[in-house]
Protein backbone atom coordinates (compact mmCIF):
# COMPACT_ATOMS: atom_id res chain seq x y z
CA UNK A 1 0.00 0.00 0.00
CA UNK A 2 3.04 2.09 0.82
CA UNK A 3 4.18 1.84 -2.92
CA UNK A 4 0.55 2.66 -4.21
CA UNK A 5 0.08 5.64 -2.32
CA UNK A 6 4.44 7.01 -3.14
CA UNK A 7 3.57 6.58 -7.43
CA UNK A 8 0.09 8.15 -6.73
CA UNK A 9 1.97 11.02 -5.32
CA UNK A 10 4.53 11.05 -7.65
CA UNK A 11 1.71 11.17 -10.57
CA UNK A 12 0.21 14.00 -8.89
CA UNK A 13 3.40 16.05 -8.16
CA UNK A 14 4.42 14.66 -12.29
CA UNK A 15 1.19 15.70 -13.79
CA UNK A 16 2.04 19.53 -12.54
CA UNK A 17 5.75 19.74 -13.48
CA UNK A 18 4.14 18.56 -17.07
CA UNK A 19 1.69 21.71 -16.84
CA UNK A 20 4.31 24.15 -15.93
CA UNK A 21 7.59 22.26 -18.04
CA UNK A 22 4.77 22.16 -21.11
CA UNK A 23 4.80 25.68 -21.94
CA UNK A 24 8.67 26.26 -21.76
CA UNK A 25 9.30 23.26 -24.01
CA UNK A 26 6.66 25.20 -26.47
CA UNK A 27 8.22 28.08 -25.92
CA UNK A 28 11.61 26.80 -26.76
CA UNK A 29 10.41 24.57 -29.77
CA UNK A 30 9.17 27.26 -31.80
CA UNK A 31 11.59 30.33 -30.60
CA UNK A 32 14.69 28.85 -29.03
CA UNK A 33 14.14 30.65 -25.85
CA UNK A 34 14.94 29.56 -22.11
CA UNK A 35 11.51 31.14 -21.32
CA UNK A 36 12.55 31.56 -17.24
CA UNK A 37 10.21 34.27 -16.69
CA UNK A 38 7.64 31.35 -17.23
CA UNK A 39 7.40 30.53 -13.49
CA UNK A 40 6.08 34.49 -12.99
CA UNK A 41 3.04 33.42 -14.83
CA UNK A 42 2.23 30.23 -12.73
CA UNK A 43 2.19 32.58 -9.82
CA UNK A 44 0.84 35.06 -10.95
CA UNK A 45 -2.15 31.82 -11.80
CA UNK A 46 -1.94 30.86 -8.10
CA UNK A 47 -2.66 34.29 -6.93
CA UNK A 48 -5.86 34.68 -9.54
CA UNK A 49 -6.77 31.31 -8.45
CA UNK A 50 -6.72 32.69 -4.78
CA UNK A 51 -8.54 35.93 -5.22
CA UNK A 52 -11.28 34.12 -7.63
CA UNK A 53 -12.47 31.49 -5.64
CA UNK A 54 -12.25 33.48 -2.24
CA UNK A 55 -14.57 36.03 -4.02
CA UNK A 56 -17.04 33.95 -6.09
CA UNK A 57 -16.79 30.48 -4.21
CA UNK A 58 -16.09 28.59 -7.41
CA UNK A 59 -12.81 27.14 -7.50
CA UNK A 60 -13.42 26.03 -11.64
CA UNK A 61 -14.42 29.76 -12.18
CA UNK A 62 -11.07 30.64 -10.40
CA UNK A 63 -9.23 28.17 -12.84
CA UNK A 64 -10.85 29.56 -16.07
CA UNK A 65 -10.08 33.42 -15.44
CA UNK A 66 -6.45 32.39 -14.12
CA UNK A 67 -5.94 30.58 -17.53
CA UNK A 68 -7.42 33.04 -19.53
CA UNK A 69 -5.82 35.92 -17.78
CA UNK A 70 -2.17 34.79 -17.79
CA UNK A 71 -2.47 33.27 -21.58
CA UNK A 72 -3.06 37.60 -22.06
CA UNK A 73 -0.10 38.06 -19.78
CA UNK A 74 2.10 35.38 -21.20
CA UNK A 75 1.24 37.42 -25.19
CA UNK A 76 2.02 40.51 -23.54
CA UNK A 77 5.51 38.96 -21.92
CA UNK A 78 6.14 38.14 -25.76
CA UNK A 79 5.37 41.49 -27.51
CA UNK A 80 7.47 43.78 -25.08
CA UNK A 81 10.29 41.08 -23.95
CA UNK A 82 11.18 38.79 -26.51
CA UNK A 83 10.04 39.78 -29.68
CA UNK A 84 12.10 43.29 -29.80
CA UNK A 85 15.26 40.95 -28.84
CA UNK A 86 14.58 38.21 -31.44
CA UNK A 87 17.83 39.56 -34.22
CA UNK A 88 19.74 39.37 -30.79
CA UNK A 89 21.99 36.21 -29.94
CA UNK A 90 19.62 33.95 -27.55
CA UNK A 91 20.82 34.66 -24.28
CA UNK A 92 20.14 38.52 -24.71
CA UNK A 93 16.74 37.04 -24.11
CA UNK A 94 17.53 34.44 -21.81
CA UNK A 95 18.64 37.27 -19.04
CA UNK A 96 15.55 39.56 -19.91
CA UNK A 97 13.73 36.57 -19.02
CA UNK A 98 15.64 35.80 -15.65
CA UNK A 99 15.58 40.28 -15.27
CA UNK A 100 11.54 39.83 -15.18
CA UNK A 101 11.29 36.69 -13.30
CA UNK A 102 13.14 38.48 -10.54
CA UNK A 103 10.95 42.01 -11.00
CA UNK A 104 7.88 39.80 -10.93
CA UNK A 105 8.55 37.94 -7.37
CA UNK A 106 9.07 42.01 -6.24
CA UNK A 107 5.82 43.16 -7.36
CA UNK A 108 4.12 40.06 -6.40
CA UNK A 109 5.51 40.91 -3.32
CA UNK A 110 4.68 44.45 -3.12
CA UNK A 111 0.28 44.18 -4.61
CA UNK A 112 -0.32 41.14 -2.22
CA UNK A 113 2.08 41.13 0.55
CA UNK A 114 5.09 39.41 1.77
CA UNK A 115 3.02 36.56 3.51
CA UNK A 116 0.91 35.07 1.23
CA UNK A 117 -2.88 34.34 0.79
CA UNK A 118 -4.58 31.41 1.21
CA UNK A 119 -8.33 30.42 0.61
CA UNK A 120 -10.79 31.65 3.23
CA UNK A 121 -12.87 28.14 2.38
CA UNK A 122 -10.34 25.59 0.85
CA UNK A 123 -11.65 23.88 -1.65
CA UNK A 124 -11.32 19.65 -2.33
CA UNK A 125 -10.84 18.96 0.87
CA UNK A 126 -11.47 15.33 2.65
CA UNK A 127 -10.84 11.82 1.18
CA UNK A 128 -12.32 9.28 -1.11
CA UNK A 129 -11.44 5.36 -1.15
CA UNK A 130 -9.96 4.28 -4.33
CA UNK A 131 -9.49 0.88 -3.86
CA UNK A 132 -8.53 -1.86 -1.45
CA UNK A 133 -8.40 0.40 1.72
CA UNK A 134 -6.36 3.34 -0.35
CA UNK A 135 -7.72 7.17 0.11
CA UNK A 136 -7.19 9.74 -2.33
CA UNK A 137 -7.85 13.74 -1.72
CA UNK A 138 -9.89 15.13 -3.92
CA UNK A 139 -7.74 18.03 -5.00
CA UNK A 140 -5.10 15.15 -5.88
CA UNK A 141 -7.66 13.64 -8.10
CA UNK A 142 -8.43 16.44 -9.74
CA UNK A 143 -5.26 17.50 -10.27
CA UNK A 144 -4.78 14.33 -12.20
CA UNK A 145 -7.94 14.44 -14.07
CA UNK A 146 -7.66 18.24 -15.07
CA UNK A 147 -3.84 17.33 -16.15
CA UNK A 148 -5.21 14.41 -18.60
CA UNK A 149 -7.97 16.51 -19.42
CA UNK A 150 -5.90 19.37 -20.45
CA UNK A 151 -3.52 17.40 -22.36
CA UNK A 152 -5.34 15.36 -24.43
CA UNK A 153 -7.43 18.53 -25.65
CA UNK A 154 -4.10 20.04 -26.08
CA UNK A 155 -2.99 17.07 -28.49
CA UNK A 156 -6.37 16.64 -29.98
CA UNK A 157 -5.87 20.33 -31.05
CA UNK A 158 -2.19 20.11 -32.51
CA UNK A 159 -2.99 17.21 -34.51
CA UNK A 160 -6.40 17.83 -35.86
CA UNK A 161 -7.47 21.46 -35.84
CA UNK A 162 -5.96 24.00 -39.16
CA UNK A 163 -4.91 26.53 -36.43
CA UNK A 164 -2.59 22.99 -34.60
CA UNK A 165 -1.11 22.65 -38.16
CA UNK A 166 0.10 26.04 -38.79
CA UNK A 167 1.67 25.80 -35.18
CA UNK A 168 3.26 22.49 -36.10
CA UNK A 169 4.22 23.36 -39.35
CA UNK A 170 5.82 26.35 -37.81
CA UNK A 171 7.47 24.95 -35.03
CA UNK A 172 9.44 22.38 -37.71
CA UNK A 173 9.72 25.08 -40.63
CA UNK A 174 9.47 28.36 -39.87
CA UNK A 175 10.31 29.99 -43.15
CA UNK A 176 8.34 27.31 -45.06
CA UNK A 177 5.74 27.98 -43.47
CA UNK A 178 5.96 31.42 -43.97
CA UNK A 179 6.24 30.61 -48.07
CA UNK A 180 2.79 28.78 -47.43
CA UNK A 181 0.88 31.84 -46.29
CA UNK A 182 0.91 30.83 -42.41
CA UNK A 183 1.10 33.58 -40.06
CA UNK A 184 3.98 33.03 -37.84
CA UNK A 185 3.59 35.99 -35.81
CA UNK A 186 -0.05 34.59 -34.59
CA UNK A 187 1.23 31.39 -34.19
CA UNK A 188 3.60 32.71 -31.85
CA UNK A 189 0.95 34.42 -30.31
CA UNK A 190 -0.82 31.70 -29.41
CA UNK A 191 1.96 29.75 -28.39
CA UNK A 192 2.88 32.17 -25.17
CA UNK A 193 -1.05 31.96 -24.48
CA UNK A 194 -1.26 28.50 -24.35
CA UNK A 195 1.80 27.92 -22.37
CA UNK A 196 0.75 30.12 -19.86
CA UNK A 197 -2.47 29.46 -19.48
CA UNK A 198 -1.03 25.75 -18.87
CA UNK A 199 1.36 27.70 -16.35
CA UNK A 200 -1.71 29.21 -14.42
CA UNK A 201 -3.75 26.15 -14.29
CA UNK A 202 -0.76 24.65 -12.26
CA UNK A 203 -0.36 27.69 -10.23
CA UNK A 204 -3.84 27.56 -9.16
CA UNK A 205 -3.51 23.55 -8.78
CA UNK A 206 -0.70 23.78 -6.03
CA UNK A 207 -1.98 26.72 -4.96
CA UNK A 208 -5.03 24.30 -3.61
CA UNK A 209 -3.07 21.72 -2.75
CA UNK A 210 -0.86 23.67 -0.31
CA UNK A 211 -3.74 26.32 0.58
CA UNK A 212 -1.32 29.06 0.07
CA UNK A 213 0.25 30.91 -2.73
CA UNK A 214 3.47 33.20 -2.38
CA UNK A 215 5.98 35.53 -4.26
CA UNK A 216 8.36 32.85 -4.28
CA UNK A 217 6.21 30.05 -5.28
CA UNK A 218 7.77 30.01 -8.70
CA UNK A 219 11.69 29.88 -7.83
CA UNK A 220 11.44 25.99 -7.48
CA UNK A 221 9.67 25.60 -10.64
CA UNK A 222 12.05 27.38 -12.62
CA UNK A 223 14.69 25.63 -12.43
CA UNK A 224 12.94 22.36 -11.77
CA UNK A 225 11.13 22.74 -15.25
CA UNK A 226 14.46 24.18 -16.80
CA UNK A 227 15.62 20.76 -15.57
CA UNK A 228 12.43 18.92 -17.00
CA UNK A 229 12.94 20.49 -20.66
CA UNK A 230 16.58 19.55 -20.52
CA UNK A 231 15.75 16.16 -19.64
CA UNK A 232 13.13 14.94 -22.07
CA UNK A 233 15.02 16.62 -24.82
CA UNK A 234 15.04 20.34 -25.31
CA UNK A 235 12.28 21.06 -27.47
CA UNK A 236 10.39 17.51 -27.11
CA UNK A 237 7.25 17.09 -25.93
CA UNK A 238 6.27 13.56 -25.65
CA UNK A 239 10.11 13.82 -23.80
CA UNK A 240 8.91 16.78 -21.40
CA UNK A 241 5.97 14.66 -20.51
CA UNK A 242 7.73 11.47 -19.83
CA UNK A 243 10.49 13.68 -17.90
CA UNK A 244 8.01 15.19 -15.83
CA UNK A 245 6.31 11.77 -14.32
CA UNK A 246 9.35 10.33 -14.14
CA UNK A 247 10.77 13.20 -11.73
CA UNK A 248 7.79 13.23 -9.93
CA UNK A 249 7.70 9.80 -9.27
CA UNK A 250 11.74 9.43 -8.18
CA UNK A 251 11.24 12.36 -5.82
CA UNK A 252 8.09 10.73 -4.34
CA UNK A 253 9.96 7.34 -3.74
CA UNK A 254 13.32 8.86 -3.32
CA UNK A 255 11.48 11.33 -0.41
CA UNK A 256 11.20 8.03 1.54
CA UNK A 257 13.90 5.80 0.34
CA UNK A 258 17.25 8.38 0.47
CA UNK A 259 15.72 11.62 1.64
CA UNK A 260 18.50 11.42 4.80
CA UNK A 261 21.36 11.94 1.93
CA UNK A 262 19.59 13.98 -0.93
CA UNK A 263 17.05 16.78 -0.50
CA UNK A 264 13.54 15.93 -2.29
CA UNK A 265 14.60 18.91 -5.56
CA UNK A 266 18.24 17.69 -5.67
CA UNK A 267 17.03 14.12 -6.42
CA UNK A 268 15.80 15.58 -9.91
CA UNK A 269 18.83 17.06 -10.77
CA UNK A 270 20.86 14.04 -9.32
CA UNK A 271 18.47 11.80 -11.51
CA UNK A 272 19.06 14.72 -14.59
CA UNK A 273 22.82 14.17 -14.45
CA UNK A 274 22.66 10.83 -14.35
CA UNK A 275 20.95 10.52 -17.80
CA UNK A 276 22.81 13.19 -19.11
CA UNK A 277 25.95 11.25 -18.76
CA UNK A 278 24.22 8.68 -20.59
CA UNK A 279 22.03 10.61 -22.91
CA UNK A 280 23.43 13.91 -23.21
CA UNK A 281 20.39 15.32 -25.42
CA UNK A 282 17.93 14.00 -22.91
CA UNK A 283 15.64 11.30 -23.40
CA UNK A 284 14.06 12.28 -26.79
CA UNK A 285 16.28 14.59 -27.75
CA UNK A 286 17.83 14.42 -30.93
CA UNK A 287 21.70 13.73 -31.28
Amino acid sequence: MLYLELFFQGIVQGSIYALIALGLTLVYGLLRILHVAHAALFTLGGYLGVIVTNATGSFLLATAVAMIVVGFVGIAVYKLAYEPLLSKPPFISLIASIALFIASEEIFRIIFGPYGLSYTNPPMQGYFELFGGFFLKYGEALVIVLSVVMLVILGWFAATTRLGVSWRATVTDPDMARAFGINTQNVRYMNFFIGSALAAAAGVLVAMLNNLVEPSMGSVASYKALAIIVLGGLGSIRGTLIAAMAIGIIESFGTIYIGHLLDRDALAFAFLIVVLMIRPQGLLGAK
